[in-house]
């Protein structure tokens, strides 16, 4: 059993695009379906589906890779806020990954979002993770 499950969904992610297979299966919550989202409207992953078939349900990724050079969208998924040391940033000082290029997501009051929309609605929280 793990204790973390964001980082065994970053870890997921992170070994299918080094096999460079097609579409990963995660065992859904609703953070990792709200990192998926996140994912998916920054352009990380071509699609994604929500399966509800067991209790827990699964989701299915479909990853994103470059057609002529056949590397993948996301060159590093990290993991920055772990459960033995919480990483919080007020919003005035939420990070910038590779000068806006990247992103942070965050754990907020008012749900997960990208470091910039927590910065636009002057929120703070938790720095889940970098994607880049």
């Amino acid at each position: 059993m793990y204790t973390d499950p964001i980082a065994d969904y970053l870890t997921r992610v992170r070994n299918a695009i080094s096999a460079n297979h097609r579409v990963v299966e995660i065992p859904a919550s609703n953070l990792k379906k709200d990192i998926t989202k996140i994912l998916f409207d920054q352009g990380y992953i071509l699609s994604y589906k929500f399966e509800d078939v067991s209790v827990q349900g699964s989701i299915k990724i479909a990853l994103k890779y470059n057609k002529e050079t056949k590397e993948s969208t996301i060159k590093k998924i990290q993991r920055i806020s772990k459960p033995g040391l919480r990483k919080y940033s007020s919003s005035k000082e939420l990070p910038r990954i590779l000068n806006g290029l990247g992103v942070a997501i965050v754990s907020t009051s008012h749900g997960v979002m990208t470091a910039k929309q927590a910065k636009r609605d002057n929120v703070g929280g938790e720095v889940l993770c970098y994607v880049y």
